[in-house]
């Protein structure tokens, strides 16, 4: 039987680590990473031209995203979208665009930098259907049932207790609701040495659930899972390179949706 296993890293220095990277994606998306930036990942990885034209310059030059889920997430005007881990807000913009003035989009992220910069381009560009919170997605700050659509892009990896992340995702999903997200994950358990480096985790790599234990924090916590695709995704540095090739670490795009009861 497949189960959920605990994971011994600081969570504390992840966090920072994780900041500091992040920070430095926010004000310097020209620097060397273990993993692409910009515009030609999310063209490579899907996402339209027309639609990336329509969203400030300066979000995607530091979209840091690992899949193109929004033909799973078939989003409609009018409706309420939560993105956990919204960074400088490539993901949070396209979907206002395909929700509309009737529906509305909330961000959240815990890098400040991040936040920012993505405030200040939703104010400039008028995304007025858009807010932006300061937060974990592991302790979200909505009421339950507040949401019609969940995604993520490349960040449930970066968290600690992944189990908890959709568990609250499901609490703020209404029933019936959707969760799209793009993440890596791994064929073979990580190894702890791998498992225990925050440097690792931060590069999206350390963090990476193995595909079994993955599906399984996602269907405990009360989501049905309907899809799971590979995404077209690869890593720069040869440290990642490397993990990838031994471990089978992986992106893949993932729809759930929450079980209605007939409570």
């Amino acid at each position: 039987m497949t189960v959920i296993p605990s994971i011994d890293i600081d969570v504390a220095e992840l966090k920072t680590k994780v900041k500091e990277m992040y920070r430095a994606v926010a004000e310097n998306p020209a620097g060397n990473y273990h993993f692409e930036l910009g515009r030609g990942l999310a063209e490579r990885l899907g996402y339209p031209a027309s639609t990336l034209d329509q969203i400030p310059t300066e979000a995607i030059q530091s979209f840091a995203g690992v899949g193109y889920f929004f033909d799973l997430a078939a989003l409609k005007e009018g409706e309420f979208v939560l993105d956990l881990g919204s960074g400088s807000g490539t993901d949070v913009f396209f979907a206002a665009l395909q929700v509309g003035a009737g529906g509305r989009v909330s961000g959240i992220d815990m890098t400040l930098e991040q936040l920012e910069k993505a405030e200040r381009l939703r104010a400039a560009a008028g995304f007025d259907h858009v807010t932006l919170a300061e937060g974990h997605i592991e302790d979200l700050p909505f009421p339950d049932a507040s949401f019609d659509v969940v995604i993520s892009n490349g960040v449930i990896n970066l968290a600690a207790d992944k189990r908890k992340v959709f568990i609250e995702a499901a609490r703020v999903l209404r029933p019936g609701g959707r969760l799209i997200v793009a993440d890596i994950i791994s064929e073979i358990t990580l190894t702890p040495q791998i498992v225990g480096n925050t440097d690792l985790w931060a590069s999206c790599i350390g963090g990476a659930a193995d595909q079994d234990a993955f599906q399984l924090a996602i269907e405990s916590a009360g989501l049905r899972l309907e899809v799971m695709k590979r995404n077209q995704y690869r890593f720069l540095s040869a440290q990642a390179q490397s993990a990838s090739e031994q471990y089978g670490v992986k992106s893949v795009s993932v729809l759930a949706r929450k079980i209605r009861t007939n409570s």
